[in-house]
């Protein structure tokens, strides 16, 4: 079984233990809807941008926004491609709710990553070939890692997905499984490419189904690609997957700590001037996944009918109507229109 060596030093238990006060303040803060919906946009934003920048990705903020509501941008269809799969892999980890992680999940997200940039047999399939990191220069190059044989590869993502399911129930923070496992892919090198993405969105996928989602209003992503070099040194390792595994992650998950614990302040000082932005009520306001999923639809398309409502909540009439009703009770939407042909747009 996969069992990586660290230790859970006094610096990283601090930040833990900061982490959790911050996500118990994060769960019992009232923010506006409208707020909280701007917020959650931006940080999506913010974590294909960084994702796929770490790759090589050169489309900047603004323009994969507008990628993401079907507007066209000048860049080559790989870029278009990798932002558009990043938003639909995140998309999926976010509609899933099954705790458990298995070698699907770990296809599933790269299929959905890689998408009409890899051939089909090699996307979401492990590879069959070796693999190695190299680093370049105009004149020269250096085998940095070696991955180990293709023939070892599905053994070693099974027994990663056992220690995460083990670990899981004993109580292990899911901040520190989440990490040790974007460390493990990094090793395994599973896929031919994209094996980065992959597992900075299992880390996310683990990170979810434990319920450590903040929200989602981080980006942790954009820890990494805001000073790249420390990034790839925290994550080597060692230059053979056996080295690896006879090394010590802590640096590594002191790194991932530190990394999301800066995320996790900069969420907290963003929500601060909103949280007494409705002072006279006194509930709850949060937004559902069905409610989310209509705002983005609109973001996207610019208005939406109770019909178009129905097919992307695949619910019966009156349910639209309720869902549409809610919204536009919560301020979020404006009906334009009568009741036969209404369409229902983003409140200004």
């Amino acid at each position: 079984m996969f069992q990586p060596l660290f230790s859970i030093t006094p610096a990283i238990l601090k930040r833990l233990n900061r982490i959790e006060v911050i996500k118990e303040k994060l769960a019992s803060s009232r923010i506006h809807p409208r707020e909280e919906y701007r917020l959650k946009r931006e940080a999506l934003i913010s974590m294909v941008h960084h994702s796929t920048a770490i790759e090589g990705n050169t489309l900047n903020e603004r323009q994969i926004d507008r990628v993401l509501q079907g507007k066209s941008v000048t860049a080559s269809a790989r870029e278009i491609h990798e932002v558009k799969n990043y938003k639909k892999a995140l998309d999926w980890i976010g509609r899933r709710e099954s705790s458990l992680i298995t070698e699907k999940e770990v296809l599933k997200i790269h299929a959905l990553a890689m998408a009409n940039i890899l051939r089909k047999e090699r996307t979401g399939h492990f590879r069959q070939e070796p693999v190695y990191v190299v680093s370049r220069t105009p004149i020269s190059y250096e085998v940095r890692y070696t991955g180990p044989d293709h023939k070892q590869v599905l053994k070693l993502v099974k027994a990663l997905c056992r220690w995460i399911n083990q670990v899981r129930k004993e109580g292990l923070s899911p901040i520190l499984i989440a990490g040790a496992a974007h460390a493990e892919i990094a090793a395994i090198h599973p896929f031919v490419d994209g094996n980065g993405r992959t597992a900075r969105l299992l880390a996310t996928l683990i990170l979810y189904t434990e319920k450590y989602d903040f929200r989602k209003l981080f980006a942790l992503e954009n820890f990494y690609n805001t000073n790249r070099p420390a990034y790839y040194e925290a994550i080597h390792l060692g230059k053979t997957y056996a080295e690896r595994q006879k090394s010590q992650l802590t640096h590594w998950l002191d790194y991932f700590v530190k990394g999301f614990l800066a995320e996790m302040e900069l969420v907290l000082d963003k929500i601060r001037p909103l949280l007494y932005l409705k002072k006279a009520s006194h509930e709850k306001l949060v937004l559902s996944r069905d409610e989310i999923q209509i705002l983005d639809f609109i973001q996207e398309i610019a208005s939406a009918t109770s019909k178009d409502v129905q097919g992307i909540l695949s619910v019966t009439p009156r349910t639209a109507q309720r869902a549409l009703g809610k919204l536009i009770a919560k301020k979020l939407l404006r009906r334009r229109g009568g009741r036969k042909n209404a369409r229902y747009v983003l409140a200004s």
